[in-house]
């Protein structure tokens, strides 16, 4: 079922604060599909903010599809999207990738969308986080914070940038740590990922980053049962336990969309395969557990700072 979000201001206020609608000139109505669902709290949430985002600043008609994890339900989405007349459509994963790229030529009036990918025809972009940074930056708390000297990212699939930004961080604050790497081969395996997790705790890891969107949440309430630290991932998870959750590194999804759909309001938006990172302000460390020392997260936020000036970590 099409799920149409009217124009809903006291909505809209509560969620994202007051903004004055802007006119629009290229953009008409935004469709957005998420391979699962927008109620996860996590990833399909963060798309759904985005699309709020993108009604707000623009006053335009907005649309959603939940469960698109197939191509024919993704070309009967789009056949919706454009007799509602959609001119831009986000999907919401990389799964995407072979979807859009097989059915965008159909499309020409339409501009595709997508994360962690490569693109085929000229109505269709990549979106990819920089996530490399982020990922070192995380390791530089686990090794900070580790009594053990051992701790672990549980990561979805090896090709995510993070997975060597987190050793390398890692090893940066701490040359005594031991970084345990595991690979769940999927975003949302939440039974794979506590098995690979209870292997992890067994092996004697204390901080683990739990670098996948779909299992991330049961696998922080394993730790914190354990009375072991998590670095949480996508989204602000502090609110998951300040003792357990020592920080996050967080994507504003939300924010990329909105600034998608400017660049393609004005025309600007390029196809192909576009990268954004900490300079682009979508993304960013989030709340630090108490348990972390004042004068450590002032030093991570200089590094951070001077990571967004000069494009070099500190080990660089």
């Amino acid at each position: 079922m099409l799920k149409y979000l009217g124009l809903v201001p006291i909505l809209l206020l509560l969620l994202l604060g007051c903004s004055q609608a802007t006119s629009t000139g290229k953009l008409h109505k935004v469709g957005l599909l998420v391979p699962e669902t927008i109620n996860d709290q996590v990833w399909g949430t963060k798309g759904y903010k985005g699309l709020l985002k993108i009604q707000s600043e623009f006053n335009v008609d907005v649309f959603y599809k939940e469960g698109m994890d197939n191509e024919q339900a993704v070309r009967q989405a789009v056949d919706e999207f454009r007799t509602k007349g959609v001119n831009l459509v986000f999907g919401h994963g990389s799964e995407y990738e072979s979807f859009f790229n097989s059915i965008s030529k159909d499309y020409p009036d339409i501009h595709f969308v997508f994360f962690n990918g490569e693109t085929e025809n000229s109505n269709v972009t990549s979106l990819n986080f920089e996530s490399n940074a982020m990922g070192f930056f995380a390791g530089m708390v686990a090794g900070k914070m580790t009594k053990a000297n051992h701790v672990g990212i549980l990561a979805s699939f090896e090709w995510q940038p993070e997975v060597d930004g987190y050793f390398e961080g890692a090893y940066y604050q701490n040359q005594a740590v031991d970084v345990n790497i595991k690979f769940v081969e999927h975003w949302d395996d939440v039974h794979k990922a506590l098995q690979l997790l209870d292997e992890m705790i067994q092996e004697g890891v204390d901080v683990v980053y739990v670098a996948g969107d779909g299992y991330n949440v049961p696998a922080i309430e394993k730790l914190k049962a354990e009375g072991l630290f998590a670095i949480g991932y996508i989204s602000d998870q502090s609110d998951l336990g300040e003792g357990a959750v020592l920080t996050s590194t967080v994507q504003h999804v939300d924010k990329l969309y909105e600034l998608i759909a400017k660049k393609f309001n004005s025309n600007e938006l390029k196809s192909g395969t576009l990268y954004f990172d900490f300079q682009d302000d979508v993304i960013s460390l989030g709340q630090f557990s108490p348990l972390v020392e004042e004068s450590f997260v002032k030093e991570l936020e200089k590094s951070i700072e001077n990571y967004k000036k000069t494009g070099k970590l500190p080990n660089q």
